[in-house]
């Protein structure tokens, strides 16, 4: 079992940037695929950034490329997510989630292609509001 609790969201206007941290607890965090994902009222939770279980891989979507970094800090059990040049279209819910690895290694572009679904643990969310 695998606890996840994610802070540093906020509001802040277009332009500026935030940094995220989800703290993981209760297990071997860096055999684990790491993700941050998104979502908006009505619309689906969408994966945003992804690092491979020993943070040499990432994986972006291109919305978010060139903008957010996601790190990983395994010797602290963090996960981050450096966010700059917000975008109103940025204003979302964000959550980190975790996937075991059942190999000795997995890709970011693995730990993307998992996909929700394939994330069976979640912290609480975090608001980030990025205003125009």
């Amino acid at each position: 079992q695998v606890g996840l609790v994610e802070s540093g969201g906020g509001s802040v206007q277009a332009g500026t940037s935030l940094r995220l941290a989800c703290a993981a607890s209760g297990t071997t965090y860096d055999i684990y695929c790491m993700g941050w994902f998104r979502q908006v009222p009505g619309k689906e939770r969408e994966g945003v950034a992804f690092t491979s279980t020993g943070g040499s891989s990432t994986y972006y979507i291109d919305s978010v490329k060139g903008r957010f970094t996601i790190s990983r800090d395994n010797a602290n059990n963090t996960l981050y997510l450096e966010m700059n040049s917000l975008k109103p279209e940025d204003t979302a819910t964000y959550y980190c989630a975790a996937s075991a690895c059942r190999t000795s290694y997995c890709s970011g572009n693995y730990c993307y292609g998992r996909g929700t679904s394939g994330y069976p643990f979640w912290g609480q969310g975090t608001q980030v509001t990025v205003s125009s």
